[in-house]
């Protein structure tokens, strides 16, 4: 145990600091020397990391920051991040990619890769969150060198927030387009229809002898979504945005409405929220299912969308394809899951939440997969078409082809309206933990200022992305949305995850990591964990990294493809949140004394406040490492608290005994 001076403004401070893998006896003596040499004056602590207790007399009336708050149930949080992870993905991206990857036989890697990837991320990430209490930016902590992820995942979060809205406003339009007797894309004759336009009642209608080319023609569902919705004739492209379409307009200040209003009190009320909005998507989809296996032709999608073809197993692509399903499906790396688990409690069992959540997502994406692909068999059937010719993967998906199969079923409107409401709330879970995140990582940054002011911080928030989003609004929108979803969360996101990956596992430590653990939940990760911590995972993501390098390709919109400059913007949009890893490096190396070497040192080693968020929860080397602690030892509040020793301070106690008999070695 080492004792330091510390001279504060009339006075001299004994404060006490035990050894441990972040504060060596080489560091003690370098600070020492430092201390002495600069007439005992130590670095002064930044005004947003100090507490009450540490400031002068004349600023002892600051009150400490406002409580974060935590869910209000265990079922929140659970319930928060099947919503964050079931989303709009599991209907439109994974069934397309489940049938053009060797069908079922794409489950054999996609599994392998929810192994190897997914729940060992999806993991890390809850248990880092949990841990510490902190968001995506106040979690660098634990390494300062790398806050600059944190950024970057801000600044991805940020994009994606602004178009995924868009998409939402998409569904109300829908949604309230499908509150009549008859469905306004179900035939031609409108005045937005083009002479190509092909009404598929009329194929439906005429005798087997007749024979009708639909190569060239147009649906009267994917004129309405274009020429109606879009309205993209007004448009020359990219560079060309047009005019604002104020239903649109409409349509996306109602989703931000909804939005602010879910998340108004943090996760307490977005917490009750997703009771209704997690859980009744899986209603309407079992309905969809039931509906859509009875339907005549039927089996003849779902065959196609299952039928294994083992040959594509030898391609790298389908591989590929499955790793990047798993990895965008289950959001790591967006901050997200980081943000939920911070609000809860110390001893919250993520270990079993994460099991449930990642698998419950395959578990919904597969079927996801039956429920269009039953449909989309029938529809095959009444057109007289292969079904690879009306499945689309995408937002064609949901806006073309689903609704033009609502139209052949009987009582289409209201096929169509729980179509496009489990769309909805599908939609709004996710966004609720965008908005989540960046709220609570720059109020986790500024906590005195931001946490008592969190409502009308997030109103801000949400006005500045609606007024963001508008050009997305506009004639030409579609292009920039299809620009915003090819770009802000592609190769910009991998360079983050991996980063923050080999960050906690190789800077930090497995080994450190997983002690954390065991204080949360009174085990260590088993040896799965931390190989795929240490190598399988990072190889895995860098992979992908390269193979989306490799086969990179211009981003285009049907048969419309973009400029050089809107690829250029878009690369640089993916350069920016990668960009944030050496600037974040810059400004923290410069925040550190001495050498180049000792600032790089010390700007990777854990800040002296990181740890968990609750005194009584510090034990071992985190005890009174916390600004303003008290108590000389923690675990006494909980004995004091419960009046015995619980299981999880029998954990503390036997890490604490480890951690001494490593010193002593």
């Amino acid at each position: 145990m080492f004792l330091v001076l510390v001279q504060k403004r009339h006075s001299v401070c004994v404060d006490y600091f035990i050894p441990s893998e972040r504060f060596t006896v080489e560091d003690g003596m370098l600070a020492s020397r430092r201390l002495v040499g600069s007439n005992l004056q130590w670095p002064v602590t930044p005004d947003l990391l100090m507490s009450p207790s540490d400031r002068d007399d004349a600023e002892l009336e600051m009150e400490y920051p406002e409580d974060r708050g935590n869910w209000t149930g265990k079922l929140d949080f659970l319930l928060s991040c099947i919503g964050y992870c079931v989303g709009l993905g599991n209907v439109w991206r994974f069934p397309y990619r489940a049938y053009t990857n060797g069908g079922g036989a794409f489950l054999i890697p996609y599994f392998i890769m929810l192994a190897i990837c997914g729940i060992p991320l999806f993991f890390m990430e809850l248990a880092l969150g949990q841990f510490s209490s902190l968001g995506p930016l106040a979690v660098w902590k634990i390494s300062p060198l790398f806050k600059g992820v944190g950024m970057g995942m801000l600044l991805i979060v940020g994009l994606v927030a602004i178009y995924y809205n868009m998409i939402i406003a998409y569904v109300l339009f829908y949604l309230f387009a499908s509150l009549t007797s008859s469905l306004p894309w179900e035939h031609c004759g409108n005045w937005w229809n083009t002479e190509l336009c092909l009404d598929h009642h009329l194929i439906r209608g005429s005798n087997s002898s007749m024979t009708v080319n639909i190569s060239s023609t147009v649906s009267p569902s994917e004129e309405y979504w274009s020429r109606y919705v879009l309205h993209i004739q007004g448009s020359s492209g990219i560079g060309d945005p047009g005019h604002i379409r104020w239903n649109l307009c409409l349509c996306l200040f109602l989703a931000w409405t909804i939005v602010y209003l879910c998340i108004l009190k943090g996760v307490k009320s977005s917490g009750k929220v997703v009771y209704f909005t997690a859980t009744f998507p899986y209603l309407i989809l079992i309905m969809l299912l039931i509906r859509g296996v009875t339907l005549d032709g039927a089996w003849i999608g779902v065959k196609f969308y299952l039928t294994p073809q083992f040959d594509h197993l030898l391609s790298s692509k389908v591989w590929i394809e499955a790793a990047l399903q798993i990895f965008y499906s289950l959001g790591v790396g967006f901050g997200g899951l980081l943000t939920f688990a911070s609000y809860n409690t110390f001893h919250q069992n993520i270990y079993r939440d994460t099991f449930i959540v990642t698998l419950g997502n395959a578990f919904t994406s597969i079927l996801a997969g039956f429920a269009i692909f039953s449909v989309l068999g029938y529809m095959s059937k009444e057109l007289g078409v292969p079904v690879d010719q009306v499945a689309k993967a995408g937002p064609g998906l949901a806006f073309v082809v689903y609704p033009q199969a609502m139209t052949m079923l009987p009582l289409s409107p209201f096929w169509s309206f729980l179509f496009f409401f489990m769309l909805l709330t599908l939609g709004l879970d996710s966004q609720f933990a965008f908005m989540e995140t960046i709220v609570t990582a720059i109020t986790d940054e500024f906590p005195y200022y931001l946490r008592p002011k969190k409502t009308f911080f997030s109103l801000i928030i949400c006005i500045a992305l609606f007024l963001l989003g508008l050009i997305l609004t506009t004639d030409g929108g579609m292009y920039w949305l299809v620009l915003l979803d090819d770009y802000s969360a592609g190769f910009g996101l991998l360079v983050l995850v991996i980063t923050f990956c080999l960050a906690v596992s190789r800077v930090y430590g497995v080994k450190s990591f997983c002690r954390d653990i065991q204080m949360m939940l009174g085990f260590k990760p088993g040896i799965y964990f931390k190989a795929c911590w240490a190598f399988l995972s990072p190889v895995t993501l860098i992979c992908l990294l390269a193979y989306s390098i490799l086969k990179y390709q211009p981003s285009q919109y049907g048969s419309y493809k973009f400029p050089y400059w809107s690829e250029a913007l878009g690369i640089l949009m993916g350069l920016l949140s990668c960009m944030m890893i050496p600037i974040g490096m810059l400004v923290a190396v410069l925040k550190e004394e001495g050498t180049l070497w000792e600032r790089i040192r010390q700007a990777t080693r854990p800040a002296m406040d990181w740890g968990p968020s609750l005194e009584e929860n510090r034990t071992g080397m985190y005890v009174n490492t916390l600004a303003g602690s008290q108590s000389p030892k923690p675990l006494m509040v909980h004995m004091r608290k419960y009046g015995g020793i619980t299981s999880y301070e029998n954990t503390a106690i036997e890490v604490d005994k480890e951690i001494e008999e490593e010193s002593m070695m």
